[in-house]
């Protein structure tokens, strides 16, 4: 096998940083049950066979987004992903949109309610409009001390669900605020990212 075209491998889980943050309040699990999203927490996977996601990667061809294995070409959609993570496919996509730092720091402010000066020194030092899984834990923590369950809800999302299982990317530490913007209406239950109709 030619390394410049398969390089090695790297497995992450994201499933020590979700023990971190333990099992979520009551109030919280209840707006989070309301989302329709509350399937993925128990989505976090710990330790991964590395040969057989090994052997899928190797089949795996980008240009036709599938899988060439010995009994044809197979791809994976919404439809098989629906059973697997326990989630309804419904509702129109949602497409997220490039935000701009300035952009970011706005939407932290008004919906994880944390100061903009706290926003602009995290966004500077993921340098851009993301924020670490570490600040996101610490700010979901605070919220529930001080009892923002909208706001406590919106970061326990954001970091356990979309930072750490649907969107995990490939820093291990950092989420897109953009992902934030699903969530605005998590104090309304029908209207946020997920949630049954």
């Amino acid at each position: 096998m030619d390394q410049r075209e398969h390089p090695e491998l790297k497995l992450s889980s994201h499933g020590r940083k979700v023990q971190k943050l333990g099992r979520s309040v009551p109030t919280i699990e209840g707006l989070v049950v309301g989302t329709g999203l509350s399937p993925l927490i128990a989505c976090s996977v710990d330790t991964g066979d590395r040969r057989l996601i090994s052997s899928f990667v190797e089949r795996w061809h980008g240009e036709t987004s599938s899988f060439h294995l010995p009994v044809g070409e197979v791809t994976i959609t919404l439809d098989d992903m629906a059973p697997l993570l326990h989630l309804p496919i419904i509702g129109n996509f949602h497409t997220f949109q490039p935000l701009h730092v300035d952009e970011a720091v706005l939407m932290l402010v008004y919906l994880l309610l944390v100061s903009a000066d706290a926003t602009r020194v995290e966004t500077g030092h993921c340098h851009g409009p993301y924020v670490r899984l570490s600040w996101l834990r610490d700010i979901y923590q605070c919220k529930c001390q001080a009892k923002h369950w909208t706001a406590a809800t919106r970061a326990y999302l954001l970091l356990l669900l979309l930072g750490c299982t649907l969107f995990a990317n490939k820093s291990e530490t950092h989420v897109r605020v953009v992902f934030l913007d699903a969530l605005r209406d998590c104090s309304k239950s029908d209207k946020c990212i997920g949630s049954r109709k």
